[in-house]
C-alpha cells in the first residue's frame, strides 16, 4: 500500500517535527507533502513535495499565508494513495480534494486544533484584531473539513477534548514520541560533556531547581523561579529568548540565587537534568515533552494542573501537579515532588518512548 505524509511545514526543529520524524521512521516508503521545507537537509532522502506557497515570501510569513492554506490543502490530489497520515497544529487535516479524499483514508495526528483561532487565550497570534475579525469564518470551515470523515488521533486526552468541543469529533489518544531510549542510554550525561560545558554544569554548586524552555511568554519561567523561592533552593534557567531581560529582572529581586544557562546544546541540558532536585514545568502545553524527558533522565517534575502535562506526570507518577504557583501549594508541590520514588518512573517512562509511538501509530491505523 502507498502512502503520503502530510506536515503543515517543516521547521529545523520542534516537538511536531518530531512527531513527523517519528511518523517517517515508522513508514519509510511514504511520500512527504507539505506546505514549504526549510530543512530540506533532514529528509534529504526522501521525496518531499512542497505547495506552490514555498516559491512565494509568504513562506516567510506564517500569519500573511494563513488566509491560503486552507484552498491549498483543498486542492491536493491523493488519488496516487490508499491512504494518508497527516501531522496537523493548523489545517494540514484539510488536505485533499473531494473526490479524492474518497479514494484513500485519512488518519490525522493532531497536535491540536489550531490556537490562533480555538483558543487565542493560549496564543498571541490570535488575539490580533485582523485574526479576530476572520476566526469565525476558520472556525466554521475548520469545522466543515472535521466533519469529512477523516479519522483523528489526539496526542493527549487535553487535545482530545479539545476536539470534541471545537469539531464535534473523537479522537484516539497516542502520546507524541519521546527519545526515551537515548535518554537513558547514558548513564551519567556528564560524561558526555566538552571541557567548556563541564564548566558550567560544575559551577551550579549543590542543590537547585531547574527550568527549561524558550524565553517566551506563555512558557511562565518567573514561575520556576517562585518555585525556588518557596523551597529556598537555588533555581537555574536553562535556553534563550525575548524574555531573557524579563527574567533577569525578576531574578535579580528573588530570595534565592538565579544562574542562567545560555541555549545549552542537548547533552549539557541532559547533564542539567540529571544533576537537578526538581524539574519546574508552566505553561499550559498540549502534551510537554520536556516534563518526560526529565522523568525519563530520573529528575521529578512539578506541572500545571491544566494541560496536557499532568497526563505523563500521572502515568509515571513522577512528580505533583499545581493550580496555583504562588503561596503554600506550590512549596508543598516541590516538597512532594522531591519525595518520589524515579527508580519506577524511569522504568515507565518507555510507554512514552518512539518505539511505543511506532507501534501505536500502526495499530491506530490498522496497518
Amino acid at each position: 500500500m502507498k502512502g503520503l505524509i502530510v506536515h503543515e511545514w517543516i521547521a529545523r526543529s520542534g516537538g511536531s517535527e518530531n512527531v513527523l520524524q517519528a511518523m517517517s521512521n515508522t513508514f519509510p516508503n511514504s511520500d512527504i507533502y507539505c506546505l514549504w521545507n526549510d530543512a530540506p537537509e533532514r529528509f534529504s532522502h526522501r521525496i518531499v513535495e512542497e505547495s506552490f506557497l514555498a516559491q512565494t515570501p509568504l513562506r516567510r510569513n506564517k500569519a500573511a499565508a494563513l488566509p491560503f492554506m486552507p484552498k491549498v490543502w483543498r486542492n491536493v490530489v491523493l488519488d496516487d494513495y490508499d491512504w494518508t497520515l497527516v501531522s496537523s497544529h493548523l489545517f494540514a487535516h484539510h488536505v485533499g480534494t473531494k473526490s479524492s479524499r474518497a479514494h484513500g483514508q485519512i488518519f490525522a495526528y493532531i497536535h491540536t486544533p489550531a490556537r490562533y483561532i480555538w483558543a487565542p487565550e493560549l496564543d498571541k497570534r490570535g488575539q490580533s484584531m485582523a485574526t479576530r475579525i476572520s476566526s469565525p469564518f476558520f472556525q466554521r470551515l475548520d469545522r466543515k473539513r472535521a466533519s469529512e470523515g477523516t479519522t483523528f488521533a489526539a496526542n493527549s486526552r487535553f487535545i482530545r477534548d479539545r476536539i470534541r468541543e471545537t469539531w464535534d469529533q473523537d479522537a484516539t489518544v497516542i502520546y507524541p514520541p519521546v527519545a526515551v531510549t537515548k535518554l537513558q542510554s547514558e548513564r551519567a550525561w556528564k560524561d558526555r560533556l566538552d571541557s567548556k560545558e563541564s564548566e558550567v554544569l560544575s559551577s551550579l554548586r549543590g542543590e537547585y531547581i531547574l527550568g527549561a524552555s524558550r524565553f517566551v511568554s506563555y512558557k511562565q519561567l518567573e514561575n520556576v523561579i517562585s518555585a525556588g523561592e518557596s523551597a529556598g533552593l537555588p533555581v537555574v534557567l536553562a535556553g534563550a529568548g525575548p524574555e531573557e531581560k524579563f527574567l533577569r529582572e525578576t531574578a535579580k529581586t528573588a530570595s534565592v540565587p538565579v544562574h542562567f544557562v545560555d541555549a545549552p546544546s542537548d547533552h549539557l541540558l541532559y547533564a542539567l537534568i540529571q544533576s537537578a532536585q526538581v524539574f519546574v514545568f508552566p505553561p499550559i502545553e498540549d502534551f510537554g515533552i520536556l516534563p518526560v524527558e526529565a522523568m525519563a533522565l530520573g529528575t521529578p517534575v512539578v506541572v500545571n494542573s491544566v494541560g496536557g502535562a499532568i497526563e505523563s506526570v500521572t502515568a509515571l507518577d513522577g512528580g505533583s501537579a499545581v493550580d496555583s504557583f504562588r503561596g503554600p501549594e506550590l512549596a508543598a508541590a516541590v516538597h512532594d515532588a522531591l519525595g518520589k520514588d524515579m527508580s519506577k518512573a524511569r522504568m515507565k517512562a518507555q510507554m512514552f518512548s518512539e518505539e511505543s509511538f511506532s507501534e501505536n501509530i500502526q495499530k491506530w491505523m490498522g496497518l
